[in-house]
């Protein structure tokens, strides 16, 4: 707890402006975000060209490009790192396919809605379907993002989200069968 608390307080100090509090801020979150990293890795196909320290310093980079934005606290911060971290290798997987010509995407069908967070997806694939599923509940939407991508527990996307408990677990529970449709189809 005391690690959040020490987050949470530097990332208030950088939000004000403090660039020392910015600088003391990397060492911190750095192993949580290489953990994000190689979670994030793991789920990706074999002999990914990206490694897990590249894929956190550039999260890290484009965070603090948009500190301006405002972090909240720990959660957040890291809700948001996860965000970045998937954008990062859908646009890797885009380029990939770009370069091959419109090869190397495989198709992915799912038997349960629990294999959502299991198996190991087509990244461009899935952020398609949750772009889909933004358009019609974008809570749910983030309740994925945060949960599968942030790897956070249902009380901090409560908190973050500013609901209930009970309401992240009925959003996470309806996204991931949609997911499930949407993905097998």
């Amino acid at each position: 707890m005391a690690d959040a608390v020490d987050i949470t307080q530097q990332l208030n100090a950088a939000r004000e402006g403090d660039a020392a509090s910015l600088d003391a801020l990397f060492p911190v979150v750095y192993e949580e975000l290489r953990r994000l990293a190689r979670r994030e890795l793991a789920r990706e196909r074999a002999g990914h060209t990206l490694q897990p320290t590249a894929l956190v310093h550039e999260a890290y980079l484009r965070l603090v490009s948009q500190q301006a934005a405002g972090w909240s606290g720990r959660a957040y911060f890291f809700g948001l790192a996860a965000s970045m971290m998937r954008r990062i290798l859908v646009n890797h997987a885009r380029d990939r396919v770009a370069q091959k010509r419109g090869g190397g995407a495989v198709a992915v069908t799912l038997s349960q809605a629990d294999d959502l967070a299991d198996g190991a997806l087509d990244v461009v694939e899935l952020h398609e379907a949750l772009e889909g599923l933004a358009q019609l509940d974008e809570r749910q939407a983030r309740v994925v993002e945060l949960k599968f991508f942030g790897g956070l527990e249902i009380e901090e996307i409560a908190d973050t989200l500013d609901v209930s408990p009970a309401t992240v677990r009925r959003d996470w529970t309806m996204a991931r069968l949609w997911l499930a449709r949407e993905l097998a189809g």
